[in-house]
């Protein structure tokens, strides 16, 4: 009896299949179910046996918890925002920024590129605690003198030296925190340059003559060609930067979970965390919906 035939295009989708099975049995098991129990662990008080779990249920005890019995949970979650509020477009107008330089023709450019994209690749608790310029609490007195070359606290020095006075607290403090967050910023956008830098390099030439026919300047070109091929990739790096800054380990509500978490406390921690994510889903959802009205689509 003659074996059946197996097609080709069936052959390719068993292919594919068996490519992505280890990732599927990687993501139930140490994502899913993990996923799935710290959710069920929000609505319980935890408690550690010698041989299991003990769970008692709490239903929204943890976070009644969270947001009115704890002292710092709802204070670092409003910094965590607000600083989100204001690097994420920073971030964003400098990697734009970067990415127009970097598709440029000069000497070096790859250099250049690798440069910028090298903080993605290194970008390790330990350097980037170098590069914010907080090493005095590691107790390393050479590591603590080299992050002052990275530091900028005298901003406030710098301002009264030029003969600015008069600046309000508020404004003072927003200079002062853009100032000592430039080198976070610039260690924060390797990712949304290499976008940008892709989406600028499939501006169809035919674009480019057309504009260089009509005479436009290059700041015409900026605004009625690259921006509005760019446009799309806006968004993706706006979700991406905020889904970065709110999940990074140095993140004072991410350090406040697992400072919970380690006190074994694993109920309010995992209330805390998913309470934190409905947050960031929020956020995100507010952000596209603003973003994607200013969104150019070819088909439109």
């Amino acid at each position: 009896m003659a074996k059946k035939q197996i097609s080709y295009e069936r052959r390719k989708q068993l292919y594919g299949y068996g490519f992505i099975s280890l990732w599927l049995v990687g993501t139930v098991v140490f994502f899913l179910i993990p996923l799935v129990k710290s959710l069920w662990f929000s609505f319980n008080d935890v408690g550690i046996d010698i041989n299991r779990t003990v769970l008692t249920w709490r239903g929204l005890g943890n976070y009644d918890d969270i947001l009115n019995k704890d002292p710092k949970y709802l204070g670092l979650l409003k910094n965590t925002l607000i600083e989100t509020l204001w690097k994420t477009p920073l971030i964003l107008i400098f990697s734009l920024f970067i990415a127009v330089m970097l598709n440029q023709k000069f000497r070096g450019r790859a250099l250049a590129r690798a440069v910028f994209f090298l903080p993605a690749i290194i970008a390790t608790g330990p350097v980037y605690t170098i590069i914010s310029g907080d090493m005095n609490s590691t107790g390393n007195t050479q590591a603590a003198q080299f992050s002052t070359l990275f530091s900028t606290d005298l901003i406030g020095s710098l301002l009264n030296f030029l003969g600015i006075y008069g600046i309000s607290d508020s404004m003072s403090g927003i200079i002062s925190g853009i100032a000592d967050n430039i080198f976070g910023i610039v260690w924060s956008s390797g990712i949304q340059i290499l976008l940008f830098l892709g989406a600028l390099q499939n501006i169809p030439p035919s674009a480019k003559e057309a504009a260089q026919i009509e005479g436009a300047t290059a700041w015409e070109f900026f605004w009625k060609i690259t921006l509005p091929y760019v446009s799309p990739f806006i968004l993706a790096n706006l979700i991406f930067t905020v889904i970065d800054s709110f999940t990074s380990p140095t993140n004072a509500v991410m350090e406040r979970i697992l400072s919970v978490k380690e006190e074994l406390r694993f109920g309010t921690a995992s209330a805390m965390a998913w309470f934190y994510f409905a947050v960031i889903f929020a956020a995100l959802g507010v952000a596209a919906l603003i973003v994607n009205r200013f969104i150019y689509y070819e088909n439109d």
